[in-house]
């Protein structure tokens, strides 16, 4: 039950949750479904999403149903085929996660009866319910911002449960799949795997690659252990410079892993170390313990885009927290701060805390 502005109290049955950018943003905001089914039981809730975040919430038990924002392509489909897709499904309610105004006008268009979003855009009256923060102050994590959202259903403050439910499960056959690409390359069932995702795809300032280079290297020495770099296809020039005079010490799967691999991966890996990006959130949903790299700079701190949980190491460049480098994009002496001696230091600690044992957090 909820209070709509000119129906008063009603009743919803089915509703929608649209997040339509990037994988560590959808991931975040999984504890919205998983909220609004443990407020709501029996409560249908759907997402719409780009595709190739697919393996993570096709067949995810927090989504009944997923909506696709694109086509096979990549490129978001025509406007009316998708507000005709929603007028025929008849969604009661719609949490517009991170609006755009192609979304706002989407959803008026076909008819929503509840429209959650943001107050503060000059779309916003396109919204019947509207809330109030300011996310680019950075004062909540982004997981925090999602769930205040609820707010405008009537629900009261939204817990932010430990552990959080994610409902993220790699399936058989990415399981078997990464399994025999590791026995492959020589890495045995038993030893402990660390990923490194040394690409941020542009959403934040990196630690340098030669950096990520010379730990991988450091770590590679270590008894019984493996390491492995992941990224796509377009981050090569950044991948180029981390593998750099540093094979077979680190393997490359690079650009070979589909998102259902990745997340059979990171699910196998001891430790994954990574800039701020969509991985490093998947591999917290996954249970996996990381070691997250990031600016000071407000827009792109921990204290927003962070991994969220008791299973991760935060370790932040020194630097003001209006650093114009950092906002500028490129190389930013604020990451320099990180020593690869502080994170190797740090990661071997870490591998070697009773080999992190599942469900134990990272002191």
């Amino acid at each position: 039950m909820f209070q709509h502005p000119k129906r008063g109290i009603v009743s919803f049955d089915r509703i929608l949750v649209v997040r339509t950018d990037r994988l560590g943003d959808v991931i975040l905001t999984l504890p919205v479904c998983a909220e609004l089914h443990r407020s709501h039981p029996g409560l249908s809730v759907a997402m719409m999403v780009r595709r190739y975040v697919g393996p993570i919430v096709t067949g995810n038990p927090l989504v009944d149903e997923v909506i696709w924002y694109d086509d096979a392509s990549g490129n978001p489909r025509p406007l009316d085929e998708i507000v005709s897709d929603l007028r025929v499904r008849r969604f009661d309610a719609a949490v517009a996660v991170h609006p755009t105004p192609r979304i706002a006008w989407m959803l008026a268009r076909a008819g929503v009866p509840v429209r959650i979003g943001t107050g503060y855009r000059i779309y916003s009256p396109l919204f019947t319910h509207r809330v109030y923060d300011h996310r680019r102050s950075g004062e909540r994590h982004e997981l925090e911002y999602n769930l205040r959202l609820l707010s405008a259903l009537g629900m009261p403050p939204a817990s932010v449960e430990t552990p959080l439910q994610f409902g993220i499960s790699p399936s058989a056959a990415s399981r078997t799949g990464i399994s025999r690409i590791l026995q492959s390359l020589g890495i045995p069932p038993g030893a402990d795997l660390v990923v490194m995702h040394p690409a941020s795809g542009g959403s934040s300032r990196e630690w340098p690659p030669e950096r990520f280079r010379e730990l991988g290297l450091n770590l590679s020495r270590m008894k019984n252990v493996g390491v492995v770099v992941t990224g796509t296809p377009a981050e090569e020039r950044v991948l180029l410079r981390v593998l750099s005079d540093a094979r077979p010490e680190i393997v490359s799967l690079a650009g070979m892993l589909r998102m259902g691999e990745l997340a059979a991966l990171l699910e196998r890996a001891s430790l994954v170390i990574a800039n701020s990006t969509g991985p490093l959130h998947l591999a917290v949903a996954l249970g996996t313990p990381v070691i997250g790299l990031y600016p000071p700079i407000a827009a792109m701190s921990p204290r927003r885009w962070g991994p969220y949980g008791d299973r991760a190491l935060v370790i932040t460049g020194e630097g003001p927290v209006n650093c114009r480098k950092c906002a500028g994009g490129g190389q930013c002496s604020c990451m320099l701060t990180i020593s690869v001696e502080r994170v190797a230091g740090e990661a071997v600690r870490l591998l070697q805390q009773g080999r992190f044992t599942r469900g134990s957090s990272v002191a």
